[in-house]
């Protein structure tokens, strides 16, 4: 690495503001060095191969009552010298900030867990090679995906002493396999690139893909489920973002309430950032640490960054975002886990029948076996919210339904639309059974992800079929 540091650069910007804007101006930078690799996939082909390495500054200004951001990419002292002073020029143009919460006092970086330094600096063919096996373990049916590494280094840096630094990295792939029509999916997030198996996700998705031919079309209704991984993610998102928030709980927007039993008692969702390969600060320099969001099916905490912790009497929990104020504070590394329910849940049992082996590993089938009548559910996708307060949401189904009968998986089902609550189907009663290993999903935006187990649920409101 050629130039100044992360933290010389943090430092840098820092001083400009004290030159520039006088000392009773605060402010907080946020320097970020991101290498960024992609290798995509179509028609069982390599089309694309992309990487980007780049070095960005974030800058967070409070003046005379009055706040304002910029952000920069152009690293060198007039840069950084018109990056301070447009941010400066805006805040004076911004209406008073009543709430602005102060800078983060100096304080110890918590200890990260260690890079896989081959993810890191990870290079094309590592990529391809899973890309090849993915393909090659389809059997000849139409593949299309992704796998990515990503690797940053970031260093905080604010007016009032308080410096930070850190370093993440991450893979993933997320491909799909197709057979006339129908589409299977695997997806895996990992800290090392080593821990992505390309031929396990292949040979899952391919098989997916099989089980998915000539589905068939069902009423809309309540029907027990059985949700995949993926599909849970979903879940786990929608109820961080906009229930565990603490701007939208003060704004009594979320359905959160700390104390209340609100989930079933086999729930339990802890945001754990440091239990993987993360940055061990927030936006804000804050120190990141896990944090039970809910225990035992009672709800214990939202999230919040300084602004949410002051209005609400708490300190921050780590959780402050870019844009932030907007926004609010995100949870962004939720795990799933808790004690398994109910003899559904009990390893090792499977089904049986001509489409169950594919379609489920035994995870799935532990849980598939205890369904009388209901559907399996790969994934969901689309999903809009339609109330934020009891977290109602609409979506569709994706990438394979099927109908169980009497604990066995006897074909596939048309894609349908749903409308639900999510916390009310989460809620107490409604979890039936939880799978023993949490599988780490993906998400669109780098760093962030989602761990689960399969889920059985007592009801799920299907509302219609795919088109309406």
């Amino acid at each position: 690495m050629t130039g100044p540091s992360e933290v010389e650069l943090a430092g840098q910007v820092i001083e400009l503001v004290r030159r520039l804007g006088g000392p009773a101006t605060q402010a907080e930078a946020v320097v970020t060095r991101a290498d960024l690799a992609l290798t995509r996939f179509a028609n069982s082909s390599i089309h694309q191969n992309v990487a980007e390495s780049t070095v960005g500054v974030r800058l967070r200004l409070h003046v005379d009552g009055r706040t304002a951001a910029g952000s920069g990419s152009v690293i060198t002292t007039e840069g950084l010298h018109a990056l301070v002073e447009r941010t400066l020029a805006a805040a004076r143009l911004c209406p008073p900030d009543p709430g602005w919460p102060g800078l983060a006092a100096p304080a110890p970086t918590p200890v990260a867990p260690p890079v896989d330094e081959t993810t890191a600096y990870a290079d094309p063919d590592q990529r391809a090679d899973r890309v090849r096996a993915f393909v090659a373990a389809a059997g000849g049916l139409s593949t299309a995906g992704y796998c990515r590494t990503a690797h940053r280094s970031s260093a905080y840096a604010n007016s009032a002493g308080h410096t930070s630094y850190g370093r993440s990295a991450e893979a993933a792939m997320d491909g799909i396999a197709r057979r006339d029509g129908a589409d299977g999916v695997a997806r895996r997030c990992a800290d090392r690139l080593a821990d992505v198996d390309g031929a396990e996700l292949g040979a899952h998705a391919a098989a997916k893909a099989q089980a998915a031919a000539d589905p068939v079309e069902l009423p809309p209704g309540r029907y027990e489920v059985v949700f995949e991984p993926a599909a849970v993610a979903d879940l786990l998102q929608n109820l961080a973002w906009y229930g565990f928030n603490g701007k939208r709980y003060a704004e009594r927007q979320s359905f959160a309430e700390p104390g209340a039993a609100q989930f079933d008692e086999t729930v339990t969702l802890v945001d754990d950032p440091l239990g993987a390969s993360g940055l061990p600060f927030d936006a804000e320099g804050t120190g990141r640490r896990a944090l039970t969001l809910v225990e035992a099916g009672t709800t214990r905490a939202v999230a919040h960054d300084r602004r949410t912790a002051v209005e609400a009497g708490v300190e921050s929990t780590g959780h402050a975002i870019a844009g932030g104020a907007t926004w609010g504070p995100m949870a962004r590394n939720v795990r799933l886990s808790g004690a398994a329910a109910g003899p559904a849940s009990a390893v090792g049992r499977s089904t049986t029948g001509t489409a169950a082996g594919a379609v489920v590993d035994p995870d799935t089938a532990a849980l598939v076996a205890g369904v009388r009548r209901g559907l399996l559910v790969t994934d969901l996708w689309y999903t809009r919210v339609l109330d934020p307060k009891s977290l109602v949401v609409t979506g569709l189904t994706r990438n394979g339904v099927w109908l169980i009968e009497d604990g066995t998986v006897v074909r596939a089902v048309r894609d349908l639309r749903f409308t639900e609550s999510y916390p009310r189907a989460l809620g107490p009663g409604a979890v039936l059974g939880l799978g023993a290993q949490p599988v780490r999903q993906p998400d669109r935006v780098d760093g962030a992800w989602w761990a689960a187990p399969p889920v059985r649920l007592a009801s799920w409101h299907f509302t219609g079929g795919a088109s309406g």
